[in-house]
């Protein structure tokens, strides 16, 4: 158990986690990943089964430590344009796109599963980061405030200085680690359910604060607010004993505290202080499993309630100028996973995970600081087992959001009774991207 302590502060000094559906990590560990997530019915390694379905934990019937750790890297970039005469009488059309500065992050995790055999009960303990977000998008060079200003070259309005209309350098960093008590109990040979409290720690920092009402100097930039929530999470597992496995589980929404933000404007004067509230959404997963043979196959479908979710459920602006939420609406996650064991003590693993877009096209610029929405991404892995008590696992993960998410710049000082978000006429922002992971992960097995 100290391990698992020691392990614990790391992760939350250094855990920047970048979801891949919304802004939830498809997967948790090397295992998880390289099966796309699904879980739910078909727990093929520890990490999976805390994540998706507590009742999961009940096919382990040992002492599990796992731990985890992967190198990722986002390339989104932000697109925009402003129509002729926008900038002035007889000025040309302008547009361009700013990529995204940032290098590689770190995703770590550290998971343990305290199970016996002949045992009904089965104990856990995690720690994921299983939420995230960031982006740097640098400041505009070619803008209307520089000398050499030259409108028929790339420039992209979105990335003007806060004094030119835009947002000026646009960074953002945001971080959930969620630690799971897990306890799983197996009512007969096929059936089994589970509960998991869960208390959560996050991390918000804004450049500019768009939840913050903007005073002459513009937006202010926010410092590294926290915030600690709560949840649970139930499940159930069914095990037909003939190789078919059906599971469902409910993820309550993680309540939040306020993030408490200390302001100060671009110019370092001291801006007023703000709260905002963002809490971690609802989540249904239900999940089927088939393994014969050599072969496991896994396939999870999740429903995810942003709609009724605070800080994701309001939109628009508020009277003073700030934004009141992101406006997501709900969205739904396909997961599907194959493990192949027929290589002696060599596991082969393949996954795909489908995610709808949460982002409404009228709201597409609220969402500029939180871009990580991927619709189609890819997972390859294998495991080496040294022995029936040490394996590692390795997946590679490569994603795309498949086409742009698209909309109009917006305005709160254009709000009116036909353009309640204030959509500058003829405008248009835009943001896509592609992620990329290697991740190593160490499972043990105890001494029984």
């Amino acid at each position: 158990m100290k391990i698992i302590i020691k392990i614990f502060l790391f992760l939350l000094a250094t855990t920047m986690s970048y979801a891949q559906s919304g802004h939830i990590m498809q997967g948790v560990g090397a295992v998880n990943m390289s099966m796309g997530g699904a879980a739910t019915a078909q727990p093929t390694d520890i990490n999976g089964a805390l994540q998706w379905n507590p009742a999961a934990i009940s096919t382990f019937d040992s002492r599990i430590i796992s731990i985890n750790a992967g190198a990722f890297y986002s390339s989104p970039e932000i697109s925009s344009s402003l129509p002729a005469g926008m900038l002035g009488p007889g000025a040309p059309a302008v547009s361009g796109t700013t990529k995204d500065a940032r290098g590689t992050s770190l995703m770590p995790s550290v998971s343990m599963v305290f199970g016996k055999e002949g045992s009904k009960h089965t104990f856990g303990v995690s720690a994921f980061g299983i939420s995230g977000f960031g982006v740097t998008f640098p400041e505009e060079q070619n803008n209307p405030l520089s000398p050499s200003f030259n409108p028929t070259l790339s420039s992209n309005p979105i990335n003007y200085p806060q004094q030119a209309g835009g947002f000026g350098r646009l960074q953002s960093d945001y971080m959930l680690m969620q630690v799971g008590v897990t306890y799983a109990y197996q009512l007969s040979d096929n059936f089994s359910i589970g509960i998991q409290p869960t208390f959560n720690y996050a991390g918000l920092e804004l450049i500019p604060n768009p939840t913050s009402s903007p005073g002459l100097a513009g937006y202010p930039k926010s410092d590294q607010a926290s915030a600690i929530g709560y949840g649970a999470q139930v499940g159930v597992l069914y095990n037909s004993g003939t190789g078919l496995k059906l599971g469902a589980a409910y993820k309550s929404p993680q309540f939040f505290s306020d993030f408490e933000f200390n302001n100060t404007y671009l110019d370092n004067s001291t801006a007023l202080s703000n709260t905002f509230r963002m809490d971690y959404p609802s989540i249904i997963s239900v999940g089927t499993g088939y393994s014969k043979g050599v072969v496991d196959l896994a396939l999870d479908y999740r429903y995810v309630t942003y709609s009724g979710t605070e800080g994701f459920e309001a939109k628009g602006w508020t009277p003073s100028g700030s934004v009141n939420g992101f406006g997501w609406k709900d969205m739904s996650i396909v997961s599907f996973g194959v493990q192949y064991k027929g290589v002696e003590r060599l596991p082969l693993r393949v996954g795909y995970t489908y995610n709808t877009n949460p982002i409404d096209s009228e709201l597409t610029f609220f969402s500029s600081p939180a871009t990580a929405v991927i619709k189609n991404a890819f997972q390859v892995g294998m495991g080496y087992e040294f022995s029936d008590r040490v394996n590692i696992n390795g997946v590679y993960h490569y994603g795309t959001s498949s086409g742009s998410t698209e909309g109009q710049l917006l305005n709160p000082m254009m709000v009116a009774s036909g353009n309640p978000y204030g959509a500058i006429p003829g405008s248009s922002v835009s943001y896509k991207m592609t992620t990329s992971m290697i991740m190593l992960g160490l499972n043990y097995t105890l001494k029984r």
